[in-house]
């Protein structure tokens, strides 16, 4: 069995993982991921108990109970890179023997679920409902580096989009990977489902046009009319495509759930988006208690 060396896991003195700084014992099986570090305390303010806090650089993560379950909530920053950390590591706490650097021979399922804010690209979406990414379109490449990558990405859904937007080949190739069935399950009668993008940038990869102009200037005119079975692209966020594609290819159940802040469409944003957010955030809560 192969012994993972320790320039590819490292391990601090303490027994923690190097980003996160969590030990293991730390990890519940049902983890919340938030971007923001002050989401993790207000999400937090819900535990009936807390085991612990555990902070480095922007991952701020708590464990407790809410309504008897064991869950943690933690924050990743923002941004694909930084979904490719947590969700490793969080991997490795779960599924790696620290002691031996080894797999261990019985697998532990995590249920990751990323509550977020995002922007719709869709008129009929309004500002303040909450969306269920039942896929993920992935802008940044990130699952291609990883072996087995067309095992989980929906090949005929990607020909249709990069020819419908004429994708411009020195872009990473777009991925789309679904949230996992029994997530869509849970939380189907609490949200709207849609096909969401996740962008390795705020401006130009979203259309934003600032100083810079983007590559493509109707690339968003593009995404909106793009249809596939009956299905549309809803909305633009920054992490749920890494974090969908990482567990399905580590067999780990995954889901974003954002609260709707923007309408690209109509140029409008909502910078009091607080009381949705934590509408999403008990609606989750009470929902993940559950499983």
């Amino acid at each position: 069995m192969r012994v993972i060396p320790s320039s590819e896991l490292i391990i601090n003195g303490d027994g923690s993982i190097f980003h996160l700084h969590l030990r293991p014992e730390q990890l519940a099986d049902i983890v919340i991921l938030v971007g923001d570090p002050g989401r993790v305390a207000m999400i937090a303010e819900y535990f009936d108990t807390k085991e612990c806090e555990v902070a480095n650089r922007e991952f701020l993560t708590v464990t407790g109970s809410y309504k008897g379950k064991r869950m943690t909530v933690m924050s990743t920053g923002i941004g694909i890179g930084n979904i490719d950390i947590c969700v490793t590591e969080l991997d490795a706490l779960a599924n790696i023997d620290f002691a031996t650097r080894q797999v261990k021979d019985e697998f532990r399922q995590l249920t990751l679920v990323r509550l977020g804010t995002s922007g719709a690209i869709q008129r009929d979406i309004e500002v303040g409902e909450v969306l269920f990414s039942r896929t993920s379109l992935g802008f940044d490449g990130l699952i291609s580096y990883y072996e087995g990558r067309d095992s989980v990405c929906d090949l005929d859904l990607e020909r249709a989009f990069a020819e419908h937007t004429a994708w411009y080949s020195k872009l990473p190739a777009p991925y789309f990977v679904n949230a996992h069935n029994d997530l869509y399950e849970l939380f189907k009668d609490a949200t709207r489902e849609g096909i969401t993008i996740a962008a390795p940038g705020f401006y130009a990869p979203q259309g934003r046009w600032v100083r810079l102009a983007p590559h493509d200037k109707s690339l968003n005119e593009k995404i909106e009319s793009f249809e596939y079975a009956g299905r549309r692209i809803t909305n633009f966020e920054m992490e749920g495509s890494a974090l969908a594609g990482l567990a399905a290819l580590m067999g780990h159940r995954a889901a974003t759930i954002c609260t709707i802040i923007a309408q690209r469409v109509a140029k409008d944003a909502c910078t009091d988006y607080k009381p949705f957010v934590r509408r999403m955030v008990e609606m989750a809560l009470d929902k993940l208690s559950l499983l």
